[in-house]
């Protein structure tokens, strides 16, 4: 059963966070993109994805981070990513995702690399 998905913005120091929980797909992608414009509104060049432990993130849904990461390129903006199990730390370095934003093992790791 898909989990629904949660979506929550929280400041860090300068760095935006944006927490995901529940299922990153297509059809759930729209909070997520709305987050990110959200955090670009207010003048984020930081954000921070954490995505919960138990997060499932199928095709659509990195096609959802890559049109994300994509404007972040463009806006000029630093994007890290932490949370993410083993499987889909391996996906997103094979689809080259890593290569625009990197993965940390914690939320505390990825802040100070900012």
């Amino acid at each position: 059963m898909a989990k629904d998905l949660e979506i929550s913005i929280r400041p860090k120091a300068d760095v935006s966070v944006i927490d995901v929980k529940g299922d990153v797909t297509a059809p759930t992608g729209q909070p997520i993109e709305d987050a990110y414009h959200k955090v670009t509104g207010a003048g984020a060049k930081k954000i921070l994805f954490t995505f919960a432990s138990d997060c499932y993130i199928n095709s659509g849904g990195i096609a959802i981070l890559i049109g994300v990461l994509s404007e972040t390129r463009k806006k000029e903006q630093v994007v890290r990513m932490t949370g993410l199990s083993q499987h889909f730390q391996k996906i997103f370095a094979m689809v080259g995702i890593t290569k625009y934003a990197q993965v940390f093992p914690s939320e505390d790791a990825a802040l100070a690399d900012f």
